[in-house]
């Protein structure tokens, strides 16, 4: 596997025996070395100012707690790659301290990076029932060294008291949009916080307790709650929240009135939304199905099918609740309901493969109604448009919640929820996380003025907070983060020069040349050009010949010494075809060259 990261701001080592040297010389803070450091610290490796990638650090006397690992939503502009997660070295070099992950839920923001990162620590996952079996499956899937009878501790997710000295770790239940999410109450000698993980307050959930009120107004109410680290995905949201029950009512009323087939799309992990298609297929005199895989072979990874089994296992769901697409294929249409995946456009989802014809044993018919419920998740806009245009041009009638009221019921809160929320939470310190920089600044707005937060820090990935009883806190130590991708078996950080030159040929082309030279650095013929998004390649092309022309007159002006230096030759090639290039295409234009040599 190739690694390439992103340089640390930080050295990680003492140089030598120099007691008398600052302590940023020496590489080390103070607060890591100095036993009596009585500060509780919190720093974001990634999660803060965007949505996703959510990963959190605490850290007291000397060891670290990790709270979740998730993956990222990768940016077009990347231009490549699989996934992206943090980039765990400066963590990595200090994991002998790290006493575990403990994990809110089981989404993949917050989950999904373990089988890249786990490995290179090593710690125990605490966790619930439901996401200890995602990654039970998940991990059977890739070769690592672990023990999941031993690597992984659950907990009870109707609330537990976890000893991870020198934390104690206390959770219970919040209503989020997948099951058993919990907050967390972080406890140290120097204090408690609140990491609330993902939440809302849905409290007509058909599968679940509500939100924990009575524990969540009691530490909420504590004077001596330093902080709250509180999710901010959909603060700026005005409306009340949507629930699951108002979604099922939706999903009735538009079956009753479809003339074929309903396709509902969305979160294969919201067990609850499936038992709300469920309830209204049955309501609508229709059966309920989900759209198994085309392939009968294992996968590598966890999928619809897989949660309809965890949601029959845990009890959530019956198990004649929700039938497989093959079990009711014969029905007439009007009778038919089939959950499947696809709502953000994913390229190997079961509707995007539908859209494209891709699937033998199922067609998409003018008849049929498909229900996308569902957000847009940031980055998604592209991939979900062409679905939409897509299945407009097929004559197919779609509903969204740009067009339909209480399509979907979000498993964010917003800002009625923070309302309730910040009338029983009243921490000395706001820190708002997991949300672009506007959503977090209401969240830190209404800690304030709701909750009575004496102070507000809304801070970068890599920005390690001091907190203190009764007193201000501060920015302790800045590390650099940043993420990697991983593609296919390789690790890169987004810093590397294959995404930059990727990058670059996208928006400016590239131009090859190989230049045929004597030992001496003089030509030896003419000197082959080629381009990708520059000009055609036929050996007729005008722009190519007068490429061909430059480079020739620059390198014979060069004298006897410059030619002996191949840099000199590399210059004199970019220098010529810029001047063909921003003449002919503009002076913005900047290809990326590749230049090669051949001895003649």
């Amino acid at each position: 596997m190739v690694k390439v990261r992103e340089k640390q701001t930080v050295p990680d080592t003492i140089v030598g025996d120099a007691p008398n040297l600052p302590e940023k010389i020496r590489g080390m803070n103070k607060h890591e070395n100095d036993k009596n450091d009585e500060n509780l610290y919190f720093m974001a490796l990634g999660g803060l100012e965007h949505v996703g990638q959510n990963m959190y650090v605490y850290k007291y006397k000397g060891k670290y707690l990790v709270v979740d690992c998730g993956m990222g939503f990768l940016e077009e502009e990347i231009g490549a790659g699989d996934v992206q997660y943090c980039d765990t070295t400066w963590l990595e070099k200090r994991k002998k301290d790290v006493v575990g992950f403990v994990l809110t839920h089981g989404h993949e923001d917050h989950i999904g990076a373990l089988k890249f990162i786990w490995p290179k620590f090593k710690k125990p996952i605490y966790c619930t029932r439901f996401p200890a079996e995602i990654l039970r499956q998940t991990f059977r899937g890739v070769e690592i060294d672990f023990n999941p009878e031993q690597d992984i501790i659950e907990f009870d997710h109707h609330g537990a008291t976890l000893n991870l000295d020198p934390f104690q770790v206390e959770t219970f239940h919040v209503s989020h949009s997948v099951p058993e999410a919990q907050m967390l109450i972080i406890k140290t000698p120097a204090g408690k916080v609140l990491h609330t993980g993902d939440w809302t307050f849905n409290d007509d959930n058909p599968i679940e307790d509500p939100t924990d009120y009575a524990r969540l107004r009691e530490i909420g109410s504590d004077p001596k709650l330093l902080a709250c680290m509180c999710d901010s995905t959909s603060a700026s949201r005005q409306e009340s929240q949507t629930t699951e029950i108002q979604v099922r009512d939706t999903f009735t009323e538009l079956m009753k009135n479809a003339p074929g087939r309903v396709l509902v799309t969305g979160y294969s992990r919201s067990i609850a939304r499936m038992k709300m298609f469920a309830a209204a297929a049955r309501a609508a005199g229709r059966v309920a199905a989900i759209k198994e895989r085309s392939n009968p072979n294992p996968v590598p990874f966890v999928g619809l099918p897989e949660f309809r089994e965890m949601g029959v296992e845990f009890g959530y769901l019956d198990k004649d609740e929700v039938y497989l697409h093959s079990e009711i294929k014969d029905l007439p249409a009007e009778k038919q309901a089939i959950f499947l995946t696809g709502s953000q456009g994913e390229q190997f989802a079961m509707l995007t493969r539908l859209c494209r014809g891709h699937v033998k044993e199922m067609k998409l018919q003018p008849t049929d109604t498909v229900l996308f419920s569902s957000i847009i998740i940031p980055g998604r806009e592209q991939d979900v448009s062409y679905l939409y245009n897509k299945l407009a041009r097929m004559g197919i009638k779609t509903h969204t919640i740009y067009d339909t009221d209480h399509l979907h019921a979000s498993g964010h809160a917003g800002r009625p929820e923070y309302e309730r929320f910040y009338d029983m939470v009243h921490p000395q310190v706001s820190v708002p996380m997991h949300g672009d920089y506007i959503n977090e600044m209401l969240n830190g707005k209404m800690a304030m003025e709701r909750g009575g937060a004496k102070y507000m820090m809304v801070v970068h990935n890599g920005e390690m907070i001091a907190l203190s009883d009764g007193q201000a806190p501060y920015i302790a130590e800045t590390i650099e983060t940043g993420f990697v991708v991983m593609e296919g078996e390789t690790e890169r950080s987004t810093d590397d020069p294959v995404y930059k030159t990727r990058k670059k040929i996208a928006s400016n082309g590239a131009i090859f040349v190989t230049l045929p030279v004597d030992k001496r650095g003089f030509l030896k013929g003419t000197p082959e050009v080629s381009s990708v998004g520059i000009f055609e390649t036929d050996d007729t092309g005008f722009m190519k010949r007068q490429i061909q022309i430059e480079i020739t007159r620059a390198i014979d002006d060069l004298t006897k010494t410059e030619r002996k230096d191949k840099q000199n030759l590399i210059r004199a090639v970019q220098i010529a075809s810029n001047k063909v290039v921003r003449a002919s295409l503009g002076a913005d234009k900047k290809p990326q060259y590749s230049v090669h040599f051949v001895q003649k």
